[in-house]
């Protein structure tokens, strides 16, 4: 089965003003929380939870719980709220009373699910507790991305191997696009994770994948990205050094007008002696420049836009 994807069509918060908690780092753009961290405050928040009542009941009550039904005006259940202002102790009660329940699937205006919060916020345990209830890694958000997506664009090792260990649709998500037309592959490259790189493959990502803007593998990511041990570390994993993204070129032809001679070098000497010379092309010299100076997070080539 596919991983799900649903359009957004509610507005968008920004928290790009809102300061980090203690210790931890603003997460990026695209995984902004949803309004749980503006709508409650600490005092109110502890209100709140403590009137839910998640203690034992009767389980013939199962279907009547009030909180299951509370949401807040940007889309968060309790659950939400209790991951992203990490009172785990809420957070397990309601997980444990919801074993295999449409509740834990439920996404925010963001189509964030509690999963994706739970990755965002670097929560392991309830990432696993979360998938062990029956919550779906497959849900993508409404930037088209997984939690495994997410995980990997932030180097989250412990939530990478979490996931990874306790999804039974690994192959499913590993080749899925998210709305950038960037697989969890692409992602980890982009961001330079060589262990994540490393793992991704060796589990069965496809090394050669193409991202769905320009045709571009993980190798001419690296390239784009002048990452010499990126580059080598492809390439020792069985990375295709002659394959052509859509406008004909490979992963040694971007090294045209880019410093790096240790890239240069490595990719000439591996790549077919007829791919070497640059095909021709209609297409501006400037398309050969390097790109990364202007890239942020996975948004790399955003000539094609996915959804809305």
């Amino acid at each position: 089965m596919d991983v799900h994807r649903v359009a957004n069509t509610h507005r968008q918060m920004d928290y790009n003003n809102m300061a980090p908690k203690h210790g931890k780092a603003l997460p990026c753009q695209e995984d902004r929380f949803d309004s749980g961290l503006d709508s409650l405050k600490e005092d109110e928040l502890v209100s709140e939870f403590e009137n839910i009542k998640v203690e034992a009941h009767d389980p013939a009550l199962d279907e009547y719980l009030p909180w299951r039904s509370a949401v807040t005006e940007d889309g968060d259940t309790p659950l939400h709220l209790a991951i992203i202002h990490e009172a785990t102790d809420y957070a397990l009660q309601m997980i444990k009373l919801s074993h295999n329940h449409p509740f834990l699937n439920l996404q925010n205006h963001q189509r964030q699910t509690a999963l994706h919060l739970a990755v965002i916020t670097e929560q392991p345990q309830l990432v696993e507790k979360l998938l062990k209830a029956g919550c779906d890694p497959r849900l993508a958000d409404n930037s088209g991305n997984t939690a495994l997506h997410i995980a990997c664009k932030r180097g989250s090792m412990a939530c990478f191997g979490v996931i990874t260990q306790n999804c039974r649709h690994l192959t499913s998500i590993l080749s899925f696009p998210n709305y950038n037309g960037h697989n969890c592959l692409h992602l980890a490259s982009i961001n330079g994770y060589l262990s994540l790189v490393e793992n991704l493959v060796r589990m069965g990502a496809d090394i050669n994948a193409q991202e769905q803007c320009s045709g571009r593998t993980a190798l001419h990511l690296a390239v784009d990205l002048q990452n010499p041990v990126l580059v080598s570390c492809l390439i020792n994993l069985g990375a295709d050094v002659n394959c052509l993204n859509y406008g004909g070129f490979t992963p040694y032809h971007l090294t045209y007008g880019r410093q790096n001679e240790e890239i240069r070098d490595e990719l000439f000497q591996r790549t077919a002696q007829e791919l070497r010379e640059l095909p021709e092309s209609e297409t501006d010299d400037s398309d050969m420049e390097d790109l990364s100076e202007d890239l942020s997070e996975d948004e790399l080539y955003d000539d094609i836009k996915f959804g809305k």
